[in-house]
């Protein structure tokens, strides 16, 4: 097990959000399933966690009741090598969920994810203080980012 693992509480959604989740992302699988017992407290038979990984990156997930909801305050930052996979990744998440801003989806789930292209690092880390905000003043106005709109952005002059 990684040192540190996001653990994902749900409530009695575990289960289909991580086969949700494992169906998306390439490179990913469920690796052990524990259900609730005698001892409770949810309904015996239940699953109670699920550990899983995602592009290698472990996960545990919780079917732990009503009492905790996410937010965007967290979310999962994807980096994306093209612009294809963000807009597949993009397309994937948000059925059932929500468009939020500059590259963050909230999937049916409540979880928040970044879906970013390489290139948005490589163009705000501009040496160019002036090509580096014509690229944050691109990002913004985004919900789902497009690296070729933020290429043009970097490369105008003004």
């Amino acid at each position: 097990m990684q040192k540190i693992t996001p653990f994902l509480w749900f409530d009695d959604q575990a289960e289909e959000a991580v086969n949700f989740y494992v169906s998306i992302f390439k490179n990913s699988k469920i690796t052990q399933v524990s259900h609730y017992g005698d001892a409770g407290p949810r309904e015996k038979g239940m699953v109670m966690t699920m550990s899983f990984e995602l592009e290698g990156q472990e996960f545990m997930a919780l079917n732990g009741g009503p009492e905790f909801t996410f937010n965007p305050s967290i979310s999962f930052m994807v980096d994306c090598k093209t612009q294809a996979e963000v807009d597949g990744l993009w397309d994937k998440l948000l059925v059932g969920g929500k468009s939020l801003h500059c590259g963050w989806v909230q999937d049916k789930f409540g979880v928040c994810w970044q879906i970013i292209p390489s290139i948005l690092g490589e163009l705000i880390g501009s040496e160019d203080p002036a090509k580096a905000k014509r690229v944050m003043e691109a990002m913004f106005q985004m919900e789902k980012i497009d690296g070729g709109v933020l290429q043009a952005a970097a490369d105008s002059k003004g």
